[in-house]
């Protein structure tokens, strides 16, 4: 294997924290009712649901699956696909972001592969019925409740940063935020009309004490595998839910003594992981504020179209997806960067199934092509081979052959 590839099999991805964390969740789930999915899995025959949603969604969903069957085929490994419909796409066939349908079946899988969700053609629909709320729902639906994101400079596209390269060069931060609580979903919510008579708008910030007792745990478990250092975003300053939150991760980390605490406000932690990204291992925070972090912490690495990502619960199928969006400007154009959601895959063969070399074979084969000089738009940089994403599926699976 060559340095990249070690890079991001150890650096990148740090494989052995999340799949320690994972495996309770994974037996929690083969011990449920579903008893026809445990006799599939222990055949190394898993069901998956598919959601490609919106914009370049469905270009990038085909490079992941055609990468699945290969490395499936050379690792004795079978997947049966179910397709829904989820997001702007879902609406368009069933006025809905999230069909009962959709819902059910990714619930009834051993795993949840999404593309991208949402475009402008939805933006003007009424706040519950954009398609992002889809997105929350199909979280909230199937538990969901950590997101792990990791934010690694890859040795290839150090210099594609938008921070000069010795402020970037060996960033690993793993973002943990939690995804079912807090303002996005926070009662009560909506419209009304003030003292004056003015219309406003309101959302509710809150968080119980189970809800970060829970991420807390997930957190200090993922930083031990790690550097051994966690901080803990919020605005406790001026905001009693955040108060809350930081008594609650003191009170855990009673129980994680192995782990080096700290705490920082969200603004100086915006600041910080441009500042010196270097000096942050593991991060763990709300849902808002883990929403901003983690965007502004991807775009270290030189693209958001590189980053996979994990949501995952204490038992059932976990839900991989790219942190990038759908970018409707360049849907159907054959520009678009097929890598993350190739990465979400390696993700889901680890992290859900314990797949290792599988998911090994994926990351060595994205390293090669970007070894290769292969890049498009979102990562070209000088001396390059600018391509789109047929162009790239092309070379993934040239080098994922050999």
């Amino acid at each position: 294997m060559n340095t990249h590839a070690q890079t991001l099999n150890t650096n990148a991805l740090k494989r052995s924290e999340k799949r320690v964390f994972l495996k309770s969740s994974n037996s929690n789930r083969r011990r449920s009712s579903r008893g026809a999915a445990l006799a599939a899995a222990s055949n190394k025959n898993y069901k998956l649901t598919l959601l490609p949603g919106d914009g370049i969604g469905p270009e990038i969903m085909k490079v992941a699956v055609d990468v699945l069957n290969e490395v499936g085929r050379k690792h004795e490994i079978t997947f049966t696909y179910e397709e829904k419909l989820v997001g702007g796409a879902a609406i368009d066939a069933f006025g809905t972001p999230l069909p009962e349908d959709t819902l059910e079946c990714c619930k009834q899988s051993d795993a949840v592969l999404l593309a991208a969700i949402g475009g402008y053609k939805w933006d003007t629909l009424e706040a519950n019925m954009r398609p992002e709320r889809g997105l929350l729902g199909l979280r909230a639906g199937m538990e969901v409740f950590a997101n792990l994101r990791p934010a690694v400079v890859l040795p290839q596209l150090a210099d594609a940063s938008s921070l000069k390269k010795d402020i970037v060069s060996g960033t690993d931060i793993m973002v943990v935020r939690e995804l079912t609580g807090g303002i996005y979903f926070g009662e009560p919510k909506g419209f009304g009309t003030n003292a004056k008579g003015e219309r406003i708008g309101f959302n509710t910030m809150v968080y119980s004490e189970s809800e970060v007792d829970r991420i807390a745990k997930v957190a200090f478990e993922i930083a031990q595998k790690r550097g051994g250092r966690l901080c803990s975003v919020e605005k406790s300053n001026v905001l009693e839910v955040s108060q809350l939150w930081k008594e609650r991760v003191i009170k855990q980390h009673e129980n994680y003594k192995d782990v080096e605490l700290s705490h920082m406000y969200i603004d100086n932690c915006a600041m910080q992981v441009i500042r010196d990204p270097k000096q942050f291992d593991t991060i763990v925070t709300g849902n808002i504020f883990g929403d901003i972090i983690s965007d502004a912490a991807s775009m270290l690495t030189g693209s958001i179209g590189m980053l996979p990502s994990a949501a995952v619960g204490s038992s059932g199928p976990g839900l991989y997806e790219p942190v990038h969006g759908s970018a409707p400007d360049i849907a159907g154009q054959d520009k678009a960067n097929p890598l993350a959601q190739v990465l979400s895959a390696a993700m889901l063969l680890r992290y859900q199934f314990g797949e290792e070399a599988a998911a090994k074979s994926i990351e060595e084969a994205v390293n090669a092509t970007l070894d290769q000089g292969f890049r498009t738009g979102d990562i070209m940089q000088e001396g390059m081979k600018l391509v789109g994403c047929t162009q790239m599926q092309e070379a993934l699976m040239k080098n994922l052959s050999k």
